[in-house]
């Protein structure tokens, strides 16, 4: 990030879209050390991207367009006249591509290196879980949430496309926060209350905002797949799904095939999830401050987990922050359409 400390605290004008479909909102853009921050004119943050994962629609042109690498539909136009932001943001994304190469060189042959020594060993069966837990263990976070954010795509197609309202995309935002996740994305018709990507994204579907007066039951749903996703991480359950060829080329490529994330995420849609044990959800209930109760009455528990959330609750007796405050839920509960 050295070609970035001239610019610091650099601010600019433009105009930011939450998607395509969404009305223009006039905003101020910082520059941070490794994102871009995006606020209204009250100084309320509305977005933050990484600009390691920055792709600009119009090269060349001006106004500048820019938009996270694989989500065109969300855009920042930069006011005519704001050069300076926008030579920093050029020069910084120049620095990350010359970057890459050397990156991925050294990583090919840390692979192969890798490839050569179980061989050696002659565990055909051991190779491909090794491999799968060293891709694991590897995939850097921005590389994770580009493999989610094709995901949500793919199962946007089958679920139907995701609710998108400019205001009530702001407590969808301080939803996910407070139920410790980076992205909170609604859906209207996915086949299962909630669904963790890779990433730190969590799809849920529409019934769990419109269907209950506790913001606390989508939040305890929240913390339920967070606890899933502890025990299983779901970049190793799509690639136990892609196979090892499709895991040697995401670590030596970084890419994975459009046909591996297609069939992923039908799967991802059909299976039932395993009951998780009490004790892990209680651990996640109590390391998110979230009542666990409202969330054990649902449909989503029966018998002694039920009953084992409810008497155990980590919540019982505390105050606590608020899941949502009430003007904020009544305003999510809006978002697939008033």
């Amino acid at each position: 990030m050295t070609a970035l400390k001239k610019y610091q605290r650099l601010e600019a004008s433009g105009l930011w879209r939450a998607g395509p479909r969404a009305e223009p909102r006039e905003v101020v853009v910082s520059l941070g050390k490794a994102t871009l921050t995006i606020s209204d004119l009250d100084d309320l943050a509305l977005a933050h991207w990484s600009l390691a994962a920055l792709a600009r629609a119009n090269p060349g042109q001006e106004p500048a367009i820019y938009h996270p690498d694989g989500d065109p539909g969300e855009t920042l136009e930069l006011a005519e006249g704001e050069s300076t932001m926008t030579d920093a943001i050029e020069r910084l994304r120049r620095a990350v591509e010359r970057a890459r190469p050397r990156r991925r060189r050294g990583l090919r042959r840390l692979v192969l290196l890798i490839v050569l020594a179980f061989a050696l060993w002659g565990s055909v069966f051991w190779l491909p879980g090794a491999m799968r837990d060293y891709a694991v263990m590897v995939v850097p976070p921005i590389k994770r949430q580009e493999i989610g954010r094709a995901l949500t795509a793919r199962i946007e197609t089958l679920a139907g496309p995701a609710c998108q309202d400019v205001e009530a995309n702001i407590p969808l935002a301080a939803l996910a926060r407070r139920s410790g996740i980076r992205r909170l994305v609604v859906l209207r018709d996915l086949p299962r209350p909630a669904l963790y990507l890779p990433g730190d994204i969590v799809l849920v579907d529409r019934s769990l905002i419109e269907d209950h007066e506790d913001p606390a039951v989508v939040a305890g749903h929240v913390v339920a797949e967070h606890a899933r996703a502890d025990g299983d991480d779901p970049l190793a359950h799509l690639l136990r799904d892609a196979g090892p060829i499709a895991t040697l080329r995401l670590v030596t490529t970084g890419e994975m095939s459009r046909r591996a994330l297609e069939r992923h995420a039908r799967r991802l849609l059909d299976e039932t999830p395993a009951p998780l044990p009490a004790e892990a959800l209680l651990a996640g209930f109590a390391s998110a401050e979230i009542p666990a109760t409202p969330f054990a009455r649902t449909d989503a528990m029966q018998g002694t987990v039920m009953e084992a959330l409810e008497a155990r609750d980590p919540m019982n007796g505390r105050s606590g922050t608020p899941v949502l405050a009430d003007r904020d839920w009544v305003l999510l509960q809006t978002i697939c359409g008033r």
